[in-house]
């Protein structure tokens, strides 16, 4: 399994009328998450996009369990759990400084060819980043 750890704080625009994060941000936090951790395996989102590869995020999941506030500093773990062929699944959990669990999500995202629009495998600079994790 991959897995990989991004911080982010809360800014005063990703609240609500209750001083609670609005819960359509937690999305937006799974994509940096998304995003870091493929830039933390040495392979930009950008250049997968540059191959011609888009992931459009066929499910998301997310389940609520404490409120994260104005200023908190968010550790959102992001991992892969399987190995990923034409789809790839990502899981979230989503902890405040004190190390207390606020969120779960998940994502399903599938690798799909810009000019065809039309499903295919990983690419495969990303399954070799990516092997070592599923030994």
């Amino acid at each position: 399994m991959y897995r990989h750890d991004v911080q982010i704080r809360v800014r005063y625009a990703d609240t609500d009328q209750m001083g609670y994060v609005y819960y359509g941000n937690y999305a937006a936090y799974y994509e940096v998450a998304r995003v870091e951790s493929f830039r933390n395996l040495g392979y930009a989102y950008k250049q997968l996009e540059e191959a011609g590869i888009m992931m459009p995020v066929l499910e998301l999941k997310s389940n609520y369990i404490l409120p994260a506030k104005y200023d908190d500093l968010l550790t959102i773990r992001v991992s892969i759990p399987d190995f990923p062929k034409v789809k790839i699944k990502y899981l979230y959990e989503v902890y405040n400084e004190e190390n207390t669990l606020l969120n779960r999500g998940e994502t399903t995202l599938a690798f799909i060819n810009m000019k065809s629009g039309k499903p295919v495998r990983m690419p495969e600079v990303m399954s070799d980043l990516l092997e070592p994790f599923f030994d």
